[in-house]
Formats: structure tokens, sequence, C-alpha cells
């Protein structure tokens, strides 16, 4: 009777046993379950993080940076020595048929040379100097072309026409003071008035000198070269588009 009643309890026992472990392997499985879960949730989580990572890098490489812009730009860019008057020229586009750079300037930078017959201007950058060659003149839009025989980089020519609001730095000599830099906006684009072609207007501080200067966007490209400031205003200066200078010269 004795035995029975052991075997009894014995079984008894291992059935709670039984029972208890299978109320674990159930337990276990789940928290596997909210384990995995979980696991998938923060790897979602962690790849949005990486591709908005991604996004604000490209957003960052995409900003403006005028320093990055002139560092490009200034090797490209030169004082102009035209007789008695400097201002500002830039290389553009691939070398010259037969070696050397072509550049552009104002036609009111060299036009004292150009109406007295002569043809030869000089590149100033540091302590180095270049002659060069009026090539052509637009008298009507203000623009010249020079080639010199050194060999420089050409700056790349802007696709697409500026738009209002567009950051912009301009390039130049004003007074004569090489390697200036300014930064400022497209305030607008002006219309054909009378004999003259468009022009793009914009509140970036230039000078006398800074006349044939690169208008340079945030991509590296020209998009305009610089002709005049407002007389008796601040912060209204005005450009030649480059496509007219291009279209007009077929250089870029």
């Amino acid at each position: 009777m004795l035995a029975t009643l052991l075997v009894v309890a014995l079984a008894a026992v291992a059935g709670v046993q039984a029972y208890q472990l299978d109320r674990l392997g159930d337990r276990l499985a789940d928290t596997d379950r909210r384990l995995a879960q979980a696991q998938d949730g923060d790897g979602t989580r962690l790849d949005g993080l990486e591709k908005r990572a991604e996004t604000l890098e490209r957003q960052a490489g995409a900003a403006f940076n005028p320093e990055a812009v002139a560092s490009a730009v200034l090797p490209s860019v030169f004082r102009v020595r035209a007789g008695q008057f400097t201002g500002t020229a830039f290389a553009v586009g691939k070398p010259a048929a037969g070696g050397g750079t072509n550049l552009f300037t104002n036609f009111h930078v060299v036009e004292a040379v150009w109406d007295g017959g002569g043809r030869e201007v000089f590149l100033e950058r540091t302590d180095q100097r270049f002659p060069a060659t009026i090539v052509k003149v637009d008298k009507t839009n203000d623009v010249a072309q020079l080639r010199t025989s050194g060999k420089f980089t050409g700056l790349v020519t802007a696709p697409a026409a500026v738009k209002s609001g567009q950051q912009i730095v301009v390039v130049g000599a004003p007074l004569g003071l090489e390697d200036s830099v300014t930064t400022g906006v497209v305030s607008a684009l002006r219309s054909a008035s009378g004999s003259s072609g468009p022009s793009i207007q914009f509140d970036a501080p230039i000078n006398p000198g800074n006349s044939g200067g690169p208008v340079i966007n945030g991509s590296k490209q020209v998009v305009g070269i610089a002709t005049a400031k407002a007389r008796d205003a601040e912060g209204i200066g005005l450009a030649v588009p480059i496509k007219v200078a291009c279209d007009g010269f077929k250089i870029c």
C-alpha cells in the first residue's frame, strides 16, 4: 500500500514538473519572439538613421561653400592691365586652338587699347605677368575675348540661367586688388533695354577693377561676367549672362 502511495506521489510530482517545464518552454519561446521582433525593429530604425545620415551628408556637400568655390576659381582669374586701365579677366572653356588659353573680360576694360589700334594687354597674378592678345570684341554686350599662350584651366560655364535668390561668388581685382572675393545673391534678371543685352542684377559688393570678373554659382560654374556697379547706390551690381558671351564667341 505504501509503495503504491509512493508511486502515485512521485507520478504527481513528475506531472507537475512536466507542466512547469512546458510553461517555461512557452515563456522562453515567447521571449525569443519578442527579442527577435525588437531586433528587427532596431535594425529597421538603424537602417532609417543611416539613410537620413546619408541624405544629410549629401545636403551638406551641396551647401553653398564660398571658400571651396573661391579655391577652385582663383587660379583661373587674373588682373588684366590694358594701357592705363585695369580690370579682371578669367580663363574659360577648353584650351585654345594651337594651344594657349581663351579668356573673357569686358570690352570697356580694353576699349582704349582696341580703339587705339593696339591688341596687346597683360594678365597679372601675384608676381607673374603674361602677355595676351585681344582677339574679338562685342561692344554692344560689353564683352571681349583675350588669348594668351600660357596654359591655364578654363572655368566651366553654367548650362542654365540663374534664378533670383541664387547665391553667388564674385572674383576680381577691385581697385587693382587681385584675388578679391565677395558673395551675395542674384537680385533679379533684367530684360534687354535699348541696344544692350539682358543683364543679371546681384548684390555682392563690386568696385572699379571688378569689371570682367566671373560671377560664380555654388557649383563652381560661371553664370555671368561682372560689368558695372550702379552709381550712388549700394548692393546693385550688373553682369552679362555667360550665355550671351558664349553664344557670341563660341569658346565656352
